[in-house]
């Protein structure tokens, strides 16, 4: 894997493969809702949408025409942290396929009648994501974790703010945020790297000239000290959800971040996880039960969510915060660190496997830091001691200063 720093600013990462007959295309820009003015919540997933709708060359639907008619695959995400357009495409189409994929990138049209069209598109997606009831617990409990940080708001944005944009406001976030210092460009696949880099050069080269957004401002979120509770009844479910939640270390402090993934895996990441096995195979409480960790630039989140009868809440509430303490007072077992170690390990692997996979753990680490530290994964996971596992814990998954979203049918 290389990485080569253009001299139009573009980043791009490279890895020839050529056992496979495709190459992918990942463009990772860092324009997600992060970035945002705070009155402009959503810009940066509509402008997502937004981009495919072509360029003055380039007709609406025209895109999609292109790269179906060569066989390829393209879509595009947006996070808080970025915005991540694919292609994946047999490597002797990518020089057809490319070209265009840049072309709706860096000249992105927004037309009035497709910003029209596609604004009834997002509030429909907004309004079918609070009939989802994770959605809302997950958003709810962020809201309450993240209350100066853009993490706390939807990526989606709200409906009032949606139906008050413009199309010049989406092409003022384009031209401001799509600029070759925020980009990364991705091509893993049967490609040389010369060849790789000169077309990328080749095809990012014409951006639009910059213009500047209402200024942005990210406030660093204050430590939890409390328990911050919320309660939300909801139509339409059979069964209770609990969702607990704490902020942990962003990306400038990936060790630990990496062992709080341990700590996930350990309390709940699989059947014979402490959590799963004590809550949902011996004392039947929950219908299920998982701990997960997300890194993210500034500051990452760690949760422990439930399914369960909405009678049982406080009981598993108060189990969780108890094997918590446990954590901090006693260190796992050699035996218990070994296996999660090996199962972090193993998935690693097993998410190195194709082409699109090894592109999106190059360019998400890009566009937080740098690409080289998706090697160091495995590493620095098995490097990890009881010990230091503790002290994470003590640190950062307090029995008595977290974020909970308790959901109940109505």
């Amino acid at each position: 894997m290389s990485v080569t720093k253009l001299e139009q600013g573009i980043t791009v990462v490279h890895q020839n493969l050529p056992v496979t007959p495709v190459t992918v295309v990942d463009v990772w820009v860092k324009a997600g809702a992060r970035v945002e003015p705070r009155e402009w919540g959503g810009t940066a997933h509509f402008l997502e949408h937004m981009i495919f709708k072509g360029s003055q060359e380039i007709l609406p639907g025209y895109f999609d025409q292109i790269i179906e008619h060569h066989g390829g695959i393209t879509n595009a995400f947006t996070s808080h942290d970025y915005a991540h357009f694919f292609l994946t495409v047999a490597s002797d189409r990518l020089t057809q396929t490319l070209p265009y994929l840049g072309e709706i990138l860096l000249q992105a049209a927004i037309p009035q009648e497709e910003f029209i069209r596609e604004r009834d598109v997002i509030l429909e997606e907004m309004r079918s994501s609070y009939d989802d009831a994770n959605w809302v617990c997950f958003q709810r409990l962020c809201e309450t974790l993240y209350q100066h940080h853009p993490y706390g708001r939807p990526i989606l944005g709200n409906e009032t703010q949606l139906k008050q944009y413009s199309a010049h406001q989406l092409r003022c976030f384009h031209r401001t945020h799509y600029q070759p210092h925020n980009m990364t460009v991705v091509v893993v696949g049967n490609i040389e790297q010369q060849t790789a880099i000169s077309l990328v050069e080749k095809t990012f080269s014409d951006f639009s000239l910059p213009w500047e957004c209402p200024p942005h401002k990210i406030a660093p979120e204050p430590p939890v000290t409390d328990i911050r509770r919320n309660e939300i009844y909801f139509p339409r479910i059979t069964q209770g959800r609990l969702l607990m939640g704490w902020i942990g270390p962003g990306i400038k402090q990936l060790q630990q971040g990496l062992g709080l993934d341990l700590l996930s895996v350990i309390l709940g990441g699989g059947r014979t996880s402490r959590l799963v096995q004590e809550l949902r195979e011996d004392k039947q409480l929950v219908m299920d039960i998982e701990s997960s960790f997300s890194l993210q630039r500034d500051s990452s989140l760690f949760t422990i969510g439930a399914w369960l009868d909405p009678q049982a809440m406080e009981k598993v509430e108060a189990i969780i915060c108890d094997r918590l303490k446990q954590l901090q007072r006693e260190p796992i077992t050699e035996v218990e660190l070994n296996k999660a170690k090996r199962l972090l390990c193993h998935d690693y692997i097993f998410s190195t496997e194709t082409p699109s996979q090894l592109a999106g753990l190059y360019g998400y680490y890009q566009t937080l830091a740098d690409a080289k530290l998706a090697f160091s994964y495995p590493t620095v996971i098995q490097q990890y001691t009881a010990a230091q596992l503790q002290q994470l814990a003590c640190e950062y998954l307090s029995p008595d200063q977290y974020a909970i979203t308790v959901m109940r049918p109505c």
